[in-house]
């Protein structure tokens, strides 16, 4: 039985309706996550920042033969609570290292302590009423003042807020990342070509191929475990090492690679293949020298978006011990270290509110590590990407 005109006009008119409807709340849902996104940022902006910045003060120092065997003698007794015990401590090296301090007296501007740091910044600390006076006297006399805080960036960790930085954190994360790409990226490449250039469809590649994609779905921690079991356990690799932790996170890196590497592959028309075998070149020929140049900016962004995702990990790492309390900067791939998510985590744990901003301050240099590698991606793939 046909419809009349205004029935149809209903009908338009309820899909109207409901396209409109589902319009809004996908630019709601959109919008939410929008928000959601801005007040993370903001929020670890607003803690994040003050990390970087450390509180200063300017005192006399003495460098007494005393000051060698006690260094607290090194500064008078009423500032001597506000100076960072780590800057006291190196005293006695700085005058062995340097004869011509000893018996001099000079004014010096000095780490303070993380309390005073708290207290400048407007936040609750541990200083007594006497204490505040003689920060807020040395402040008023322009001694006592927010710098730059180079400490952040050049020092270890440390059990002292004042002192602890990311320097040994950003290097064991780097050794990491350098023996992860050199694992997965090769092997995870030539999976890849075997399988989509040379491999036959057959019920062995079919398995392989749901076996990889499996890989690349199950919960990271799991890496740790089999990292834990195969490297440490069964090869005796030394444990919180970057060897060890470079080679878990490329097992959790290669399905990332080599499905990108397939997808790159996949995107090379086949008229390239048949033009190069009409002209004589051998299988590994074709692969070699025309579809591998023409697939390797999406090989490239893939590899870069998977290296990405691994320095984010924490969990794999925590299980083959790399949230070891690393206090120097390690040059050795086989030495005991750590890396900056580890590093954030440990911070996150620890009962000193001044360690807030330290967390908050490595999420950020995080952050912008990471969004860094995946703009480095997505240039690439805009500068290199071809259309066919």
């Amino acid at each position: 039985m046909s419809q009349s005109f205004d029935e149809i006009s209903a009908q338009l008119r309820r899909r109207h309706r409901k396209s409109a409807r589902l319009k809004w709340i996908s630019m709601g849902a959109l919008g939410l996550a929008g928000l959601f996104l801005v007040l993370f940022f903001t929020d670890m902006m607003i803690k994040g920042l003050p990390a970087f910045q450390q509180a200063q003060v300017q005192v006399e120092v003495d460098y007494s033969e005393r000051a060698s065997q006690l260094p607290l003698a090194a500064v008078q007794e009423d500032v001597r609570p506000l100076v960072s015990r780590g800057y006291l401590r190196l005293i006695p090296g700085r005058m062995n290292d340097n004869p011509e301090l000893l018996g001099t007296t000079r004014m010096e501007w000095v780490l303070a302590d993380g309390q005073v740091d708290q207290y400048l910044k407007g936040h609750h600390s541990r200083l007594s009423a006497s204490e505040q006076e003689v920060v807020d006297r040395l402040q008023a006399e322009g001694r006592a003042e927010l710098r730059f805080n180079t400490t952040f960036f050049s020092n270890g960790d440390s059990k002292m807020p004042e002192l602890a930085g990311i320097a040994s954190a950003a290097m064991g994360t780097v050794l990491t990342l350098l023996v992860t790409l050199a694992v997965s990226f090769p092997i995870g490449v030539m999976t890849a070509v075997y399988l989509e250039e040379f491999a036959p469809d057959n019920r062995v590649t079919q398995l392989i191929e749901i076996n990889i994609n499996n890989l690349a779905a199950i919960p990271s921690i799991l890496f740790g475990l089999l990292g834990l079991a195969i490297f440490i356990n069964f090869f005796g690799v030394p444990r919180s090492s970057p060897v060890v932790g470079g080679l878990t996170l490329a097992l959790m890196t290669l399905p990332v690679i080599i499905i990108a590497t397939r997808t790159a592959l996949r995107s090379v028309p086949d008229s390239i293949r048949h033009a190069a075998f009409g002209v004589g070149c051998s299988r590994w020929q074709v692969v070699r020298d025309h579809v591998l140049p023409l697939a390797l900016p999406g090989i490239m962004t893939g590899s870069i978006i998977g290296l990405a995702q691994a320095m984010g990990e924490t969990a794999p790492l925590i299980i083959v011990g790399m949230v070891a309390f690393i206090p120097d900067v390690t040059s050795s791939f086989t030495e005991a270290a750590t890396v900056l998510p580890a590093q954030i985590f440990t911070w996150a744990g620890e009962p000193d509110r001044a360690f807030i901003e330290k967390t908050s301050g490595g999420i950020l240099v995080l952050l912008a590590v990471l969004i860094t590698l995946n703009a480095t991606a997505v240039v690439l793939r805009k500068k290199f990407e071809r259309r066919w």
